[in-house]
């Protein structure tokens, strides 16, 4: 395995103000007469104070933090829309992501062409058989309760991806940190970071149709609640080079949250909330070495609709992108977009599931996936996440 540059941690550490507003008027789809979301804010927050440089940096990319919490985070402008980790800000809206919103959430992804890949091909092993994808088993929750999907906002407008509870070594059982794509968080070279991200675990947890999901009440979709984003971070290989189409960036294609419960909840963790979240392997073994790794996610592109999670396990070979990146886990598997982020595990050195990847890319066939392969960049970025929160 080539050598990997170390990652500046503090360059890809992103802060978010933490607002909250009960949004009460339409969603964004439908919201095109004069309402909007209630800006009505807890007394407690009153004791917020925002210093003034960073409302002045703010107010210099368009964003008036005030108005924000009034509905003008739906007011995109992408000559100002921000590319800096300082700049990142992500305001609790209560009520924001409701049952429609979510289902009607779209994948950001778009699948790559196989000539956009075509890699160094003396460490990319042939293309795998397609492995159809099978369904998970209802409740999702006894199955695979650390996943579920990640819902935000881009210019496009709310969009979707999949991602994993993962442990955090300064809160033994008590992690509120969610592993997922780059990709899901920020949009690379030619755009910034989305906005209003949010985490729902075992998201349809009972697997119900997608009718009947029309008039499925929150606490359905959402049975463990709805985390917002407070902190997030990506690799600053991911902002300066990613993209939605092609190979660009997908070494680096992995992100790390800290989440908080939209509604203050029991003062649980989110670990404590859904009673599972798993370790994250660095450095995990070489392609030969591994008997297989099982990719999960919850699939949005056609044939599948986004509203039920799926699985696919394979022995992984490998991909190169470019051949002065790292090289990427690749397996079969059908799923398609909106699967982004979802967690690939594998046995651990401990003889236990542990996470190795995240979905990052897939062919417009929708045959195969690849993930990055979690090196020294994303164990720094995982750390620096750790120790930020370490003392709280």
């Amino acid at each position: 395995m080539r050598s990997i540059r170390p990652l500046l941690a503090a360059a890809s550490a992103v802060a978010a103000l933490t607002l909250t507003a009960t949004a009460c008027g339409p969603s964004e789809d439908t919201a095109g007469g004069d309402k909007q979301p209630s800006a009505t804010v807890p007394s407690e927050l009153g004791k917020i104070k925002i210093p003034d440089d960073l409302k002045q940096r703010l107010k210099e990319h368009g964003i008036d933090v005030d108005k924000w919490r009034d509905g003008e985070w739906k007011n995109w402008d992408k000559d100002k829309w921000l590319r800096e980790a300082k700049d990142f800000v992500n305001p609790i809206i209560e009520d924001l992501w409701d049952p429609d919103r979510m289902r009607d959430a779209e994948r950001p992804d778009k699948p790559v062409e196989e000539e956009d890949i075509s890699g160094d091909k003396g460490v990319t092993d042939p293309t795998p058989a397609a492995v159809r994808a099978r369904a998970v088993e209802p409740a999702y929750h006894a199955h695979a309760p650390a996943s579920g999907k990640v819902f935000f906002d881009g210019p496009q407008g709310s969009m979707v991806c999949s991602a994993t509870v993962v442990q955090d070594p300064a809160h033994p059982g008590k992690s509120n940190m969610v592993w997922t794509a780059g990709h899901c968080v920020h949009a690379g070279q030619k755009g910034g970071w989305y906005r209003n991200i949010a985490f729902v675990p075992s998201y349809n947890d009972a697997g119900r149709p997608t009718a009947e999901l029309e008039s499925a009440t929150r606490q359905q979709i959402a049975p463990y609640g709805v985390w917002w984003s407070d902190w997030a971070q990506t690799s600053q290989q991911w902002i300066d080079q990613g993209g939605q189409t092609g190979g660009k960036g997908a070494p680096y294609d992995f992100a790390v949250l800290h989440v908080t419960p939209e509604k203050g909840g029991t003062g649980k963790s989110l670990e404590e909330t859904v009673g599972s979240a798993l370790p994250v392997d660095f450095n995990a073994p070489a392609v030969p070495r591994i008997a297989d790794m099982t990719a999960t996610g919850f699939p949005a592109g056609k044939p599948f609709d986004g509203q039920k999670m799926y699985q696919c396990t394979d022995k992984p070979g490998r991909l190169s992108v470019k051949a002065d990146q790292p090289t990427m886990y690749r397996i079969g598997c059908t799923m398609t977009g909106g699967s982004s982020g979802g967690g690939w595990v594998a046995t651990g050195k401990d003889g236990k599931p542990a996470l190795v990847s995240n979905t990052s890319i897939g062919p417009v066939t929708a045959g195969w996936l690849a993930g990055p392969r979690l090196g020294p960049e994303a164990k720094a970025l995982f750390n620096g996440m750790s120790k930020k929160y370490s003392g709280q």
